[in-house]
């Protein structure tokens, strides 16, 4: 029986978890997924349902009690102790107002239960969990279930715009060169380098060449490469495709461990790698997953740019800054990140904007 895509695999595990969420949840709450089913991917719905039952669990726990509309001796039945989220019914989700919405988002700030703040929410986190509440709220309203959607009332969590962390190409260069030598590693990551280095830095060179997603990456099989070509088939986020291109020095890392890869194969028996499809393969000859590229990346970034907080997603900011900074094509860079929106493309490399209106004052009037 041939193996599904990983893409799909992915989309299987998404959807099943986000089905055991569900089962936890209010029924009605099932009317929201199947409406966005379309126009979302499953990574979307799921986050979505993560930031939904921990709606819920506020509403029904003792973090709620006090609240004016759901927890007032006027209305009992929705008290916080005995009430379980999947009994909750859609007359209880009418009376949510505009202050149990702000409480709410009060908790993930300050979470009082957790006075270490392990597990509090950023800036960011609370701006994201507002919007799956915004949407959640938006869906019943337009399909005439509820009247009022008290997130229209409410004013957006603002975000501090912090500095854009990306690489220059001279910390590019250190980070491949830690990856190739292993320098820096631990006596620990030393035993494992050798092993590791030539498929290391053809996967860093192929993010940084190529600014494609940390999940797109680990989902390249052997067939989406074309060294001939020099371009690689993905999968976007929503179930879109594209082929992306990338360079002579990123042909040659890529031709290097698909080398190895190969003598791998050949001398290994009863395995099974020469089924795997996957482009990069973990020491078991396994597809590697998103945590193990993430800890790959931070394992070489703290000895390269220790100063540098560097993720997966670091990287391909910088493909995207080095890009625009090329071309000044703000629409070129949108289209080959896969940005379904040029805005986004467009606040996030303000930066090099900023760096270009400054450079004006040096401009000779006479």
């Amino acid at each position: 029986m041939t193996e599904l895509p990983y893409h799909e695999q992915r989309d299987r595990k998404n959807e099943a978890k986000l089905q055991e969420l569900l089962s936890a949840l209010p029924p009605f709450c099932a009317d929201f997924f199947r409406g966005i089913e379309p126009s979302t991917s499953s990574m979307t719905r799921l986050s979505y349902a993560y930031d939904i039952c921990m709606f819920f669990d506020f509403l029904t726990s003792r973090h709620a009690t006090g609240s004016p509309s759901i927890c007032t001796e006027a209305k009992p039945e929705i008290r916080s102790f005995g009430l379980s989220a999947k009994d909750f019914t859609m007359e209880q989700f009418r009376q949510i107002s505009v202050t149990d919405l702000e409480r709410y988002l009060e908790y993930l700030k300050y979470r009082p239960d957790d006075p270490d703040h392990r597990n509090t929410n950023k800036e960011q986190g609370i701006k994201r969990k507002f919007f799956s509440l915004k949407s959640f709220f938006g869906y019943f309203q337009r399909t005439g279930q509820i009247t009022v959607n008290p997130t229209l009332s409410m004013q957006v969590p603002k975000i501090r715009e912090k500095e854009i962390v990306r690489l220059n190409q001279k910390e590019i260069k250190e980070l491949l060169k830690e990856a190739e030598s292993g320098a820096g590693l631990s006596p620990r990551q030393k035993q494992f380098h050798q092993k590791t280095k030539v498929r290391d830095c053809a996967l860093l060179a192929l993010m940084l060449g190529t600014g494609i997603r940390v999940s797109e990456c680990v989902g390249l099989n052997l067939s989406d490469v074309d060294i001939k070509e020099q371009g690689i088939h993905i999968h976007r986020k929503g179930g879109k495709e594209a082929t992306v291109y990338f360079s002579d020095e990123v042909a040659q890392y890529l031709e290097r461990y698909l080398e190895e890869r190969r003598t791998l194969c050949s001398i290994e028996t009863g395995t099974g790698t020469q089924d795997e499809p996957a482009l990069f393969l973990s020491l078991r000859k396994k597809r590697l997953t998103v945590r193990s590229v993430e800890y790959l990346v931070k394992k070489y970034a703290s000895v390269a740019t220790p100063k540098k907080k560097i993720t997966p997603h670091k990287l391909r900011s910088s493909y995207g800054s080095a890009l625009y900074a090329k071309t000044n094509d703000i629409y070129l860079v949108a289209d080959i990140l896969g940005h379904n929106d040029v805005n986004i493309t467009r606040k996030f490399y303000a930066a090099i904007e900023e760096e270009r209106r400054k450079s004006v004052k040096h401009i000779d009037i006479v």
